[in-house]
């Protein structure tokens, strides 16, 4: 069993940078590809970013790659993203996700979520 708990989210303008963070709970944190998905009002949940078990491999979506970084932390049982050159359409609710890499990074519904965390970018 894995407990997620997301923060760092707010208010910025475009342009802007934020760092969202993930604290996991559990011993197996370790055991699964961590990751994020978001949320838009009126939009279907998309994957933003996964990063692999030991944190050597990364995975972005095309829309925030180059923008945003995923990183984790096994010792520390947490995962960070962080978010640069923030637009507009990266307003949602974001959410950490732990699962198996192909449910993470295929979009499909990874095992374990956080309450989300809501982003929002004026312009």
């Amino acid at each position: 069993q894995v407990q997620l708990a997301e923060s760092g989210g707010g208010l910025v303008q475009a342009g802007g940078s934020l760092r969202l963070s993930c604290a996991a709970s559990g011993r197996t944190f370790s055991l699964y590809t961590m990751g994020w998905f978001r949320q838009a009002p009126g939009k279907e949940r998309e994957f933003v970013a996964a990063v692999s078990r030991g944190g050597g491999t990364t995975y972005y979506a095309d829309s925030v790659k180059g923008r945003f970084i995923i990183s984790r932390d096994n010792a520390k049982n947490t995962g960070n993203l962080q978010m640069n050159m923030l637009k507009p359409e990266d307003t949602a609710i974001y959410y950490c996700v732990a699962g198996d890499w192909g449910t993470v990074v295929g979009a499909k519904t990874p095992g374990y979520w956080g309450q989300g965390t809501q982003v929002t970018v004026s312009s």
